[in-house]
């Protein structure tokens, strides 16, 4: 029992000594790290960084999942050159849901066909089992 409180204490110091700040800093790091499994074709990677009820709406107004996401991982339909998301901004609510907008370039190909767009992102992020997860995502295609 002794030994159950201090792991309890413990954790909830740790978590209580975290600032916002570094909050943002993680929030942008598993950001960072999901762009680079999708450039990577990592299926596991991708289904660790998703929630198991994530959604993304496209461009297109098209709503995917992350067994969507995986699967094109898993296959090679979907191939990614460059997959990099700049002009990043987060707001953190609560310590468990963080917004991340931004843009990404993603060029690559999607079954054969070429792709190479640049998008407005809107991501948000929640923190399950200690992990900034990505639960829904949606984007809005940009003139170049």
């Amino acid at each position: 029992m002794k030994f159950f409180l201090t792991m309890f204490f413990a954790s909830v110091a740790r978590i209580l000594a975290q600032t916002p700040a570094d909050q943002s800093v993680a929030v942008l790091q598993a950001e960072r790290d999901g762009c680079a499994a999708y450039l990577r074709g990592e299926a596991d990677k991708i289904a660790n960084f998703l929630t198991d009820d994530y959604t993304l709406t496209n461009s297109k107004g098209k709503i995917s999942t992350a067994a969507d996401d995986i699967e094109d991982a898993k296959s090679g339909r979907v191939h990614y050159e460059v997959f990099e998301n700049y002009d990043m901004k987060v707001r953190l609510y609560g310590g468990h849901t963080g917004i991340v907008t931004g843009k990404t370039k993603v060029k690559g190909t999607a079954e054969g066909k070429p792709i190479d767009i640049v998008v407005q992102f809107t991501d948000t992020f929640v923190k399950q089992r200690d992990q900034w997860r990505l639960a829904a995502g949606h984007v809005s295609r940009l003139k170049e």
